[in-house]
């Protein structure tokens, strides 16, 4: 499938993939890298869009993303978190089967490799707190906060 660059309001993002779907969605702050969307991903490339302009709720691709079978188990569950709700990284440990794995749970979202697609963001601390993001702690606010059901009053 390739590489695409596109720029989002949260910074550039870089998608990986290959045969099987997409691979890895990775954000960064390099804007001076010039947009390239082969067509073979132009649906992700899309439907980043969409969201961004806040049409899609969510994301409708396969994907291909590496990781051990544990991981991937986290990555399904993050998937099923509803468009402008969070859970907590014991909730979703609950949520797996083991309250105890929690540490496991946090290490895997951190892990993440195809950022907000799998919304690894909607993740918080069982006080509501935020906490670490592989994207930077801002960028997981603006997500929350473009998320929210109710986009006059900020969530954080």
């Amino acid at each position: 499938m390739g590489e695409a660059v596109i720029h989002t309001p949260l910074g550039t993002v870089h998608i990986e993939g290959g045969p099987a779907g997409v691979r890895s969605i990775r954000i960064g702050d390099h804007r001076d890298v010039p947009e390239t969307v082969p067509p073979s991903l132009e649906p992700v490339c899309r439907q980043l869009r969409e969201y961004f302009d806040g049409e899609r709720k969510r994301f409708e691709l396969p994907m291909d993303p590496a990781g051990t079978d544990f991981q991937k188990t986290v990555w399904k569950a993050l998937g099923d978190i509803p468009y402008g709700k969070t859970i907590s990284y014991m909730d979703l440990a609950k949520k797996l089967g083991d309250p105890k794995a929690i540490r496991a749970v946090a290490a895997a979202n951190g892990k993440n490799p195809l950022w907000v697609v799998v919304p690894c963001h909607r993740v918080v601390g069982s006080d509501g707190s935020m906490t670490g993001y592989a994207g930077g702690i801002h960028r997981k606010k603006w997500l929350l906060n473009h998320e929210s059901q109710n986009p006059q009053q900020s969530l954080f």
